[in-house]
Order: structure tokens, then sequence, then C-alpha cells
């Protein structure tokens, strides 16, 4: 079959997706300091973009290469089950933001560190879950009617992982409008004690509302619309609007390592000492805190 360029810039994605977030899996790995409750999440995260990265390049392979519909299932199933596990991680990460500054004196416990690792693990089972889902026969290989804008999937498959999404982009808005507020109140006790309303209270609310909004809105950007015209959508448009709609999904899995890893300055030292093998830094470098946004 001739190369489709949409398919094309999928692979390319993917390719991206894996050589970022693998670097990200390789410093958490390697560097034992990063061993905490927010790094095991941001672990979690950079591992299942690094699956979804992987599951694109095999999709590509897989339907150039290798033309078999059991094939054809298991990719679509992986594919399903990493971006499922990344969304949940994201999930799991706007939780723990939320519960470190509401519960900022008991955080670093054993009770968070369990309950951290009951969300992964309920996290990543019910992203299994969906991932097997049309390997055990919720697909449309065998009725061409039931077939959603993502064949081999079914419409009531596509549906409810479309409703999903939605139930849990719907808890991150709502924690992150609650995380917003604690970081102004925080903000503005601080400056009454101080007796004085300066100039870096405003500034320092104003950028972590900022960051939120940058967090939500990439999140949003990139997921809405395929989730939307998974429900919308009919399997008999142009194949050109799945693709569409479909790739900027992906860059979310592209922009992560960004916005969770890259930033961290622990990550960043610990990178140019896997990297370079011969860095020491002349100044301290100050761990974010889960609370930091």
């Amino acid at each position: 079959a001739a190369l489709n360029p949409w398919d094309v810039m999928l692979c390319v994605s993917g390719t991206a997706i894996a050589c970022e977030n693998a670097l990200v899996v390789a410093i958490i790995c390697y560097s034992p300091a990063l061993r905490t409750p927010m790094f095991v999440l941001v672990g979690s995260l950079a591992t299942a973009d690094l699956l979804a990265g992987l599951g694109l390049i095999l999709n590509f392979v897989f339907q150039y290469v290798i033309r078999s519909e059991t094939v054809s299932l298991l990719t679509v199933g992986f594919l399903v089950a990493s971006f499922a596990a990344s969304v949940s991680s994201l999930l799991a990460i706007t939780v723990d933001r939320y519960l470190s500054l509401y519960n900022a004196l008991t955080y670093y416990s054993e009770r968070t560190v369990l309950c951290i690792h009951t969300m992964l693990a309920g996290a990543w089972g019910v992203s299994l879950c969906l991932g097997l889902l049309p390997v055990l026969g919720w697909n449309c290989l065998h009725d061409r009617t039931a077939c959603s804008v993502v064949r081999p999937l079914t419409k009531s498959n596509v549906t409810l992982l479309s409703a999903s999404f939605f139930l849990i982009f719907l808890i991150m808005l709502h924690l992150y409008i609650e995380i917003c507020k604690i970081v102004c109140r925080h903000a503005h006790q601080i400056a009454l004690q101080q007796h004085f309303l300066t100039a870096s209270h405003y500034v320092t609310t104003k950028k972590g509302v900022s960051t939120l909004a940058i967090i939500l809105g990439t999140f949003g950007a990139s997921w809405l619309p395929f989730a939307i015209y998974c429900v919308v959508g009919d399997p008999d448009y142009p194949s050109v609007y799945t693709y569409a709609t479909l790739l900027p999904a992906t860059y979310n899995s592209m922009i992560n390592p960004i916005i969770y890893a890259y930033r961290n300055q622990e990550i960043q030292r610990s990178m140019w000492v896997l990297l370079c093998g011969c860095f020491q830094a002349k100044v301290s470098f100050r761990s974010r805190s889960p609370s930091d946004v």
C-alpha cells in the first residue's frame, strides 16, 4: 500500500515521544535520589508515554510490513492501554499536587506513599483492562457496521473511552481550581503576615495560576478534539478527520516531559550527570516540592 502521509507523521511523532520519555525514565532509574512520590508519578507518566510512542512506531511498521488483523488488534489495544495510562498518570499527578497543598503537614508520610502506589496500581490496572477489550472481542472485525472512527474499535468502545476522558478532565479541572484557591490563599496570608501586600504577592499568584492554566490548557487542547470527534464522528467520514484530531492528541505525550520532568532542577542535574558523567554542580540545586506549580 502507498504510504499515507498522516501515518508517517504519527510515526515521527511516536519516535520523538519515545526518545523524550526514554531519557526521563533512564534519568529516574539512574538516580537513587529520585525516589520520592513525586518522581514515582513522573516516572509512571514517562513510562506510559514511552509505551505510547513505541506503540505508534509498531502500528506504522505492522500496518505496512505485516498486515494482519490479529497484529492490528494487538497494536491498537497496546495504544489504548498506553494512552489511558498516560491520562491516568496525569490525573494521579494532579491528585498528588492537591494533597501536597491540602495536607501539607502529613504529606511526607507512609500513608502518602501507600496512597500513591495504590493510585498507580489502579490506574495501570484499569488502563490494561481497557487495552484488552478490543483483543478479547470488543472489536468490529466481523461487523463493519459497528465500527467507529477508529477502526477496529467499536462505537461503544470509543464512547466508553471518551466518557472516561471527559470524567478525568472534569476531575482535573475541579482539582486545579481548588489548587488555585489554595495557592492564592497562601500567598495572601504570607503577604498579610508581612503587614502589606507587595508586588511579589501578585506576581507569585499570577505565575502559579498561569502555570496551572498552561498545564490544563495543553492537556485539554490536545485531547478534547479527538475525544469529541470519537463521540460525534461517523465511520463514513473521511479518515483525514480522524488523523487531524488524533495527531494533536499524541503531542500531549511529547509535551508532558517538558512540563513535568525537564523543568525540575533535580532531573536537570541528574540528566547532566547521566549524559556528561563529569558534571559537578557549583551551585546548590533546590528540588521542587510536589506543591510547586
